[in-house]
């Protein structure tokens, strides 16, 4: 595997669900409703990269979007994370992992807090998951899978979990990279270790709550963050591991299902997606995708496949980047070849497997989708602007903002916040 893609790779995943996520009445918290421009944990409100939000550009403005501020930030592949105008994410400096917290409409720097020690990898130093916020305390998952719960308003770390350690195992060989999530009163990891494969705490007083084992506790983490879908019927937690794509209870971590999906270098990274009942997962490496129909069964479910589309002749290997399902459409990222160079970004009908569009070798980026348009971050720094429609390929614009960026990006009131190993930047998309 080329390392510079697998450190890419790890920006991807790498939050949580708060009080506008689906979760049962009796497991909701008190707490400020979730504002509408919020993007409070990787992948956004929903988990799924897609933001609600309406009015931004419809055409390329001359020079292109305005630059509103740019801070320095530091290394890692963490995420922004936003909500009650503040911006959160993870960086490593002057040999400590940090939670930095930012004023949104400034980016000026309200305080930093350790989390852990530096960390230090061959694939990019620095920690990899995403902040998730609720209820003025953010979760943070360390690139060794040190777990911590911070409360922003004057960083006191409430409570904190070497979760790897304390379930028997060791750091995943491209480091720790599931962002955290919240789950009702709950904070889920993956942390693929012989006692618990996830792991669930008190989100408030960090008390264990339950660990699910995956075959019989031998999987690794992999590299991706679980998600909590409506699938088969039911609500559940579901987690995508270095071997497999599983389902569990959110109350309890029972098992209630599991699908074998052996990536090469346990490189399941993009985060499951539900669609009609069903789950969608993706996997670079030269796997492929496939669409999965629960079916129950007892007290869980039995697995079907819909669709398949595995190795050199898939449709869609997502590398690291979770693709976009936007009216049945999966918009994403499809990697030829081992972690190689070539990457194409493709339309693909999710509900039979079929291509509607493919651009070659548009490249390795990261990408959300908003108001009818993808907003891409790519390797090389750009930010472009591509419409999401499934006749063609339509770009509107592009920009050179960062250096190299591996960092997923985040869209908060018509503001999208991106980030490098060296820098932040937040620049506004509204028309």
């Amino acid at each position: 595997m080329l390392a510079g893609a697998f450190v890419v790779a790890v920006a991807f995943s790498a939050v949580a669900l708060v009080a506008a996520e689906r979760v049962p009445d009796d497991e909701a918290t008190s707490g400020a409703a979730l504002v509408a421009s919020d993007w409070p944990q990787f992948l956004g409100p929903e988990r799924d990269g897609i933001s609600r939000e309406t009015g931004l550009i419809d055409a390329w403005p001359d020079g292109g979007p305005k630059e509103l501020w740019r801070v320095a930030g530091g290394a890692g592949m963490s995420g922004l994370a936003i909500q009650g105008g503040q911006v959160v994410t993870l960086v490593q400096r002057d040999g400590e992992q940090r939670l930095i917290v930012l004023d949104a409409a400034s980016g000026k720097e309200l305080r930093a807090v350790a989390i852990a020690p530096a960390y230090e990898n061959a694939m990019g130093d620095g920690p990899r998951a995403t902040p998730a916020l609720a209820d003025g305390r953010a979760w943070a998952f360390s690139g060794e899978g040190v777990l911590v719960a911070v409360d922003l308003a004057d960083g006191t770390i409430a409570w904190r979990h070497d979760v790897v350690t304390e379930q028997g195992g060791k750091p995943a060989a491209y480091g720790m990279a599931s962002s955290p999530l919240l789950a009702g009163k709950l904070v889920v990891v993956t942390a693929g270790a012989p006692r618990g494969t996830l792991v669930a705490y008190d989100r408030a007083t960090g008390d264990l709550a339950w660990t699910a084992r995956a075959d019989g506790g031998r999987e690794t983490a992999g590299y991706s963050s679980a998600a909590l879908l409506d699938a088969g019927g039911r609500e559940q937690i579901v987690a995508f591991t270095g071997e497999s794509a599983i389902g569990v209870a959110p109350q309890s971590g029972a098992l209630l299902w599991r699908y074998p999906f052996v990536t090469e270098y346990d490189c399941n990274i993009a985060t499951p997606l539900a669609y009609d009942g069903k789950v969608f997962i993706s996997s670079g490496e030269n796997h492929g995708a496939a669409l999965l129909a629960l079916a129950p069964k007892d007290d869980g479910f039995t697995v079907s496949e819909v669709w398949t589309s595995f190795g050199k002749t898939s449709v869609l290997r997502n590398e690291w980047q979770t693709s976009m399902l936007i009216d049945g459409h999966l918009y994403g990222f499809d990697n030829v070849g081992s972690a190689g160079p070539v990457t194409h970004l493709t339309c693909v009908d999710i509900a039979t497997g079929k291509p509607r569009w493919q651009e070659a070798r548009f490249g390795k980026g990261n990408l959300l989708a908003a108001d009818g348009k993808l907003f891409i971050t790519t390797f090389q720094g750009e930010l472009v602007v591509v419409r999401a429609t499934t006749e063609r390929f339509v770009e509107l614009g592009r920009k050179k903002l960062l250096r190299s960026t591996r960092q997923a990006p985040a869209l908060a009131g018509g503001r999208l916040y991106l980030r490098d190993d060296r820098e932040i930047v937040c620049v506004d998309v509204r028309r």
